[in-house]
């Protein structure tokens, strides 16, 4: 069935999760609706009998869960990444809200792997962690009482996902994009490039790379412009090296 290989694609991150309880019951929230791709970032507690109680049938979940050491390893196979954001932060994209999100995300996911990701209990997504995500995705709570329980908070997104997947009609082939893998890489190569032409000063880089994060994210890159971005660093690192070898047979010759 489509809605289900849909939402088999959908993988819910969990960063930092404290309580293993927690970590149970949203495993069961992803259950009830579907989902059983659960990947765990440096887990407080886990595997615990805590969280394999408040699962209750969803054990199961528990059992195939990836336990992961950052959050780049986890998102890694992702094509397109959307973070949880309780407020507004500095830099961040407009949050949007969780039916618009889930549309998309179920649209993709008929093809592309994507991931829907979760904060720590008490902070949420650190700026850091939101830095790797290409959108994000606000539970419109009561101003007066905004404090959302984790699980709750995958119980309300795993359902605005099922609905947009079964909603969903199969679709022709959509635009290939970039892994978040592939997409990290080529953040690290723009950071090494642009410190080499002293655009960048690692020593004070300011909010640059978060910035260009941002505006990638905006583009939705395909493998092959992915490719040609690479290429154009290469080469200018190339003519960098060649500009330094001219200059020391240059001197030589003086």
């Amino acid at each position: 069935m489509v809605e289900q290989v849909a939402l088999d694609n959908i993988a819910i991150v969990l960063c930092r999760p404290f309580h293993p309880g927690n970590i149970g019951s949203a495993a069961r929230a992803m259950k009830t609706m579907g989902l059983r791709d659960l990947r765990l970032v440096t887990p407080h507690q886990f595997p615990d009998p805590q969280a394999e109680t408040m699962a209750c049938g969803a054990v199961d979940v528990l059992e195939r869960a990836g336990v992961f050491a950052s959050l780049p390893e986890a998102l890694a196979d992702c094509s397109l990444v959307v973070g949880l954001s309780a407020r507004t932060r500095n830099l961040a994209v407009e949050a949007r809200g969780p039916r618009q999100v889930a549309e998309e995300l179920a649209g993709l996911a008929r093809q592309h792997k994507v991931a829907l990701v979760f904060g720590n209990e008490t902070y949420g997504l650190s700026n850091e962690e939101l830095g790797y995500c290409q959108a994000l995705v606000h539970i419109p709570a009561n101003p007066e009482y905004s404090s959302l329980n984790l699980a709750a908070a995958v119980q309300v997104m795993c359902y605005e996902l099922r609905t947009a997947s079964l909603a969903g009609e199969e679709s022709e082939a959509t635009t290939e994009l970039a892994t978040q893998d592939a997409l990290e890489g080529y953040f690290q190569h723009l950071e090494q490039v642009l410190v080499q032409v002293g655009f960048l000063d690692p020593a004070s880089p300011g909010r640059m790379m978060p910035r260009l994060r941002r505006l990638y994210a905006r583009a939705r890159l395909e493998p092959t412009e992915l490719n040609i971005l690479r290429g154009i660093l290469t080469e200018t690192q190339r003519s960098l090296s060649k500009a330094a070898a001219d200059n020391v047979a240059g001197s030589k010759v003086d």
